[in-house]
């Protein structure tokens, strides 16, 4: 099974500030405030949750595509991918501005000043997914412009083609209408717990209302696992046990990339999970999204010291 994987393509530049940002606001001059922070470091991470997901589903032998906009600053970024596995033919380049960028400073507080340039992803919806050279098996609608995501779920109706739809950040932003119509057609639709919960506030939807519509829901709940709900069964999912816990950004993405392996594997719900538990665990014991490695013999010795075998493990080591 072949996916594409729509969604933002983008940078992360992480800051540290040795010092506390409060010790440094006057309140009684808020209203003319002016602060500047020398700060120790500064690293460039890859990010962006198209080629977040892509890659965790490339490490596990997935083949994918990502479709989304970047800017003239991709090409390092474009060849690192290929030389992961994943296809980046569905990515449209914009020479004219730069890529999305996020930019933030942590203090030793973990008080957090940031910025987000949106760049290329305002072009996003530029990106058809009817332009690819292949009919993919299955959508991945991850957040994006919205108005991209409003194109691709429209796309997949008029193609006939099912998609994995994940809201995520986007949710407090989308219209209610377009978030509404998104949930209503998706064949999987996968969100952490509080995202669940704001789906349940701003739509008026219960998890049974959007099990019973034939979408298979999976609501993620950090160290107290995941829950799969398809085929009219519940899959309580346990977590991969860490070695430590270093950085949890990118985690939700990568139990998605873990997760959809199994997916394209054909293989039972609660194996899809607990590749996607494991797959999380990974990206926990790093700093950044794209920062985990394995190798597939690897993968496979730490799945079954944390679940026991499995018949369907065997696959992945071909």
């Amino acid at each position: 099974m072949r996916i594409a994987f729509a969604g933002s393509i983008a940078y992360d530049y992480l800051m540290t500030f040795p010092g506390v940002f409060t010790d440094h606001i006057l309140p009684d001059r808020l209203e003319s405030l002016s602060l500047s922070f020398l700060v120790d470091d500064m690293t460039r991470q890859r990010g962006g949750i198209a080629p977040n997901i892509a890659y965790s589903h490339a490490l596990l032998g997935g083949e994918g595509t990502v479709v989304g906009a970047a800017g003239k600053d991709f090409a390092e970024y474009q060849a690192w991918l290929q030389e992961q596995g994943v296809d980046t033919s569905g990515v449209r380049i914009f020479d004219e501005i730069f890529t999305a960028s996020f930019f933030a400073t942590t203090d030793e507080r973990n008080n957090q000043i940031a910025s987000f340039f949106p760049g290329a992803m305002g072009r996003a919806a530029e990106c058809r997914l009817g332009d690819l050279d292949f009919r993919p098996a299955l959508v991945v609608i991850s957040p994006d412009d919205p108005g991209a995501m409003r194109a691709h779920v429209l796309e997949c109706r008029e193609l006939g083609v099912s998609y994995f739809y994940d809201p995520s950040q986007q949710i407090v932003r989308m219209e209610v209408v377009d978030l509404r119509e998104g949930i209503s057609t998706a064949h999987m639709l996968i969100v952490n717990d509080y995202e669940f919960s704001l789906i349940q506030d701003k739509l008026d939807l219960t998890q049974e209302k959007i099990v019973a519509q034939g979408t298979i829901l999976g609501i993620t709940r950090g160290e107290a696992g995941s829950d799969i709900f398809a085929d009219g069964q519940h899959f309580q999912i346990p977590i991969a046990n860490p070695a430590e816990v270093k950085d949890p950004t990118g985690t939700g993405d990568a139990f998605r990339g873990g997760f959809l392996r199994g997916v394209a594997a054909g293989w039972p719900w609660d194996i899809c999970g607990r590749l996607g538990a494991l797959t999380a665990t990974y990206c926990l014991e790093n700093v950044g999204t794209q920062n985990h490695h394995y190798s597939r013999v690897e993968f496979v010795q730490r799945y079954r010291e944390n679940f026991g075998d499995n018949i369907h493990l065997d696959a992945l080591l071909q």
